[in-house]
């Protein structure tokens, strides 16, 4: 994790939206080929690469690669899409077990059950029994002879379920109270080994999407999945609640396909790029169903989000309109020194002559001016349309008059549009105070 804190994460591709248990490796190759094209860095291979693992109901802990549905080993899926020009990373869930198991089989004992009561499935699994010292073992060692010798960059560490009907076959009656603590102490031995054998896997934690965000875990892993709601729109409340208590730079994102396969809803491919923007920035769909037109928008996201990748992840973040009211979300992002902002705006609800979105601007320099733009072709793309925001194209505007008085965001020209608005100082304009 200590190598990954400060360093620039690569923009990935994950395949679950994409395939879900159904692929090949010669599917994966091809989605990381076309991956690369576009300017994508890395490609993670997600659930159903190992054991008997077609469904969410059987295979979990059985962590040892399916040759015969990937047709080769994993070191050769790895440096196959290695060959591609791509950084490899690999889906793992190492604290959940499927009764449908070998390791199941093996060792019912070590699953977290209550001895004669019926299991408590979530997903179809149970969760291993982390705080004994041999299941920990068990796991650390297992996972190293995965990854050892292979070329690995990324590892997503996913838990699936709650942990309930908590007991530990290994402490006595009077110190069951002690279980949660226990786990979650083993959990953080084991992660403490992993990290520190593989210190140039960048680790990103999950937990059903969003369950797993805490400080423990960052310790371990820098960035943690925001959700497996993929949703534009409601990733506007999830993104906006978890940014009081973390930064962007630990937000797992992602563009997903649509009809948005949680939620239904259809959104501007700009949309979801402008919301993974706000965080560690990914997609999560088939790139290979794209239309041209949709291929050249994504690598339109990745140059924008690679230009202002120090300024998303290190600076100020302000949230300027809340989506639990309004029409419109509205946050900002602004380099510490003043020098230049991102504001992003995403309608969640489109009316008919509506009241116009005023942005005050935050974190510039009073007596510095500064000129506002589009992070696209405005008039190209929006023939007879006024360049917005309340005064003249190109016009100088000083850092008191954004603070005091702002900007006026574009109308919304369809449903769900988002807009991204660059602030930027010029440095041969000042004003007096």
């Amino acid at each position: 994790m200590r190598e990954w804190k400060d360093k620039q994460r690569p923009i990935l591709i994950n395949n679950w939206e994409a395939t879900y248990f159904n692929f090949t490796g010669e599917k994966l190759i091809a989605i990381a080929r076309e991956a690369k094209k576009l300017g994508i860095e890395l490609f993670a291979m997600d659930d159903g690469w190992f054991g008997k693992r077609e469904d969410d109901s059987s295979g979990l802990g059985d962590w040892f690669p399916n040759e015969k549905k990937l047709g080769c080993t994993l070191k050769e899926l790895a440096e196959s899409i290695v060959a591609e020009g791509m950084q490899f990373g690999i889906w793992l869930e190492p604290e959940g077990i499927s009764e449908d198991s070998d390791l199941y089989k093996c060792h019912p004992d070590w699953a977290v059950e209550i001895p004669g009561r019926k299991p408590c499935l979530s997903r179809g699994q149970l969760i291993l029994d982390f705080s004994r010292k041999d299941v920990q073992d068990y796991i650390i060692n297992r996972i190293t002879e995965l990854l050892d010798g292979i070329p690995v960059t990324y590892v997503k560490w996913d838990c699936n379920r709650a942990i309930c009907n908590k007991f530990s076959r290994v402490l006595d009656s009077s110190r069951q109270g002690e279980f949660s603590h226990r786990y979650v102490l083993g959990l953080y031995r084991v992660l403490e080994k992993l990290t520190e054998k593989f210190p140039g896997i960048l680790f990103e934690s999950c937990g059903g999407g969003g369950g797993r965000f805490d400080a423990g875990m960052l310790y371990y892993m820098p960035q943690i999945w925001g959700s497996d709601t993929t949703d534009a729109i409601e990733r506007l409340s999830i993104q906006y609640g978890a940014s009081f208590g973390y930064p962007v730079s630990a937000m797992g994102t992602h563009v997903s396909m649509v009809p948005n396969h949680q939620t239904g809803r259809v959104t501007p491919l700009s949309t979801r790029g402008c919301m993974a923007m706000a965080g560690t920035f990914g997609y999560e769909l088939d790139i290979n169903k794209l239309t041209q037109e949709e291929k050249a928008e994504i690598q339109e996201q990745i140059s924008i989000f690679k230009k202002h990748y120090h300024l998303i992840q290190y600076g100020d973040y302000y949230r300027i309109s809340s989506p639990l009211e309004g029409t419109c979300t509205v946050w900002e992002i602004a380099d510490p020194s003043g020098r230049e902002a991102l504001v992003s705006a995403v309608y969640h609800h489109v009316q008919a002559n509506p009241v116009h979105i005023r942005v005050k601007v935050q974190g510039l320099k009073d007596e510095a001016g500064y000129q506002l733009s589009l992070h696209e072709d405005f008039k190209e793309k929006h023939p007879g349309k006024r360049l917005p925001f309340g005064f003249a194209p190109g016009e100088v505007i000083s850092g008191a008059a954004l603070r005091q008085f702002g900007f006026v965001v574009p109308e919304a020209l369809n449903g769900f549009q988002a807009w991204q608005i660059y602030i930027k100082e010029c440095p041969s304009t000042t004003f007096s105070s």
